[in-house]
């Protein structure tokens, strides 16, 4: 499939096979005997939720987003300091971790084609339910307001790691064939200009209990990040505000109930498919004898904490055979089936959005505020007050407090490395391979061939 050129796909999902939901779906809806045609699907809400919800399925099982090994808390791990890829022939994530990708790369390739899909398929339930006729006003509003949500969290992901993209917001097949690229500032614009719409669009409270489901503070709290990787820190201290001020909603939890299917920290999560199954971020990265099969945490990663931090003991698992020690993400335990589902991938929770407010007001000058929240996610981790007392030594411990609260969830070391222009110091000297070109992933050759209005080729390829 190349992304948004390849029409078929689509005129599949808006008729047949994503309308019934396989068991790994989120809802099950079963088809009438006759073929729905596109348009029917947006003229009965059950039709039309099962088509978003299918797009959810989707994110969690392909792509950036996916917990698999595939996704970007994996690749993206090796690519920068927090893991270490065994050197097997067969072991896909070698190619981050020596920094060696070429523009033929599988697994960028998929970034980009499953997030163009999943793009794609957004676009067509914001078409699908403005023109229904069937729709309440509500109805609309919901499932728009989570389109545009998808929409935007997708382009997002694809900035960060392509730099200058197309942003997709039809389905135009033609016009989409030859589209241009936008610039990453144009980019932050129109994702901001999706997420207030979609937070205005969307209600405060969860459809469900487990979080699945994007509310308005789940598009504040992207916004917060867009705010703060854009430098507005005085929008993204406000938005990060607004988030933490639903207390009753929102609270840190203790490090032994973070990751917790039911975690007040949560905001939102992905949905682990049928009942029982738990995070396929347990199911990778945990293994029981050394050498390890795929990857394990760096050293540096695991010996940067200090004394007595909760993160270190209860995120850390230690494998070990005689002299031999290595170290597992341990945030998810559960990696196998269980009764019931214990743990979902959580794309977004409060602890991020306290840091978030912290560097944001740091950056304004306001030096004790940045400090309160930063020691809001010490102190839970069962540290002291920060030692830091200048603007520069507490945007130091922010950085590293980052890398303590955030690594291996969804690519937040690199990102963050990059906006705070500190990947060639850190990665320069400690990775293998390391180039500066490397601030940018390679732009699929196929997708290049395909339409050279996406020329030139990221530097570096």
């Amino acid at each position: 499939m190349k992304a948004f050129y390849r029409i078929t796909l689509y005129a599949l999902f808006l008729t047949t096979t994503v309308i019934i939901s396989s068991c790994e779906s989120f809802l099950e809806v079963d088809l009438p005997k006759s073929q729905l045609a596109s348009s029917a699907v947006f003229e009965d809400y059950n039709t039309a939720e099962a088509a978003l919800l299918n797009i959810y399925s989707n994110i969690r099982d392909k792509g950036i987003l996916t917990g698999t090994g595939q996704g970007i808390s994996n690749t993206l791990g090796n690519y920068t300091d927090e893991l270490v890829s065994s050197e097997t022939p067969n072991n896909f994530s070698v190619n981050f971790y020596k920094n060696s990708l070429l523009p033929s790369n599988t697994t960028v390739n998929g970034f980009w084609n499953a997030s163009y899909n999943q793009i794609y398929a957004a676009n067509a339930i914001i078409e699908g339910t403005e023109k229904s006729q069937n729709l309440t006003l509500e109805q609309k509003k919901q499932l728009q307001g989570e389109a545009l949500f998808i929409r935007s969290l997708l382009h997002f992901y694809l900035a960060q790691l392509f730099g200058d993209i197309p942003y997709i917001t039809d389905t135009d097949y033609k016009k989409n064939s030859s589209v241009s690229k936008t610039s990453v500032a144009v980019l932050y614009e129109k994702i901001s200009s999706d997420l207030k719409n979609a937070s205005e669009l969307l209600p405060l409270q969860y459809l469900d209990q487990n979080r699945v489901r994007p509310n308005s503070i789940t598009a504040k709290a992207l916004l917060s990040r867009i705010y703060l990787y854009a430098k507005l820190y005085e929008s993204a201290s406000n938005m990060a505000s607004s988030v933490l001020n639903q207390q009753e909603i929102y609270t840190l939890e203790t490090t032994d109930k973070v990751f917790l299917v039911t975690s007040r920290e949560t905001i939102w999560q992905l949905q682990a498919g049928v009942a029982g199954r738990n995070t396929a971020e347990a199911t990778y990265f945990t293994f029981t004898t050394v050498p390890p099969p795929q990857v394990s945490l760096t050293g540096s990663l695991v010996n940067s904490f200090e004394p007595g931090d909760l993160r270190r003991s209860g995120w850390i698992k230690t494998v070990s055979k005689n002299t031999a020690v290595f170290y597992h993400p341990f945030k998810y335990k559960e990696n196998n089936a269980t009764t019931v589902s214990k743990e979902y991938s959580i794309i977004f929770r409060t602890a991020e959005q306290y840091l978030i407010r912290a560097e944001a007001r740091v950056y304004q000058g306001d030096l004790i505020g940045a400090k309160e929240d930063l020691n809001k996610v010490r102190n839970r981790a069962g540290l002291n007050d920060t030692s830091a007392v200048t603007q520069q030594e507490i945007i130091t411990a922010l950085i590293i407090e980052r890398r303590h609260e955030l690594f291996t969830e969804q690519g937040h070391r690199f990102f963050d490395l990059k906006r705070t222009g500190m990947l060639d110091s850190v990665l320069g000297d400690s990775k293998s391979g390391w180039n500066s070109t490397d601030n940018l992933m390679p732009i699929p050759q196929s997708e290049l061939t395909l339409n050279k209005n996406l020329m030139p080729q990221n530097p570096g390829y």
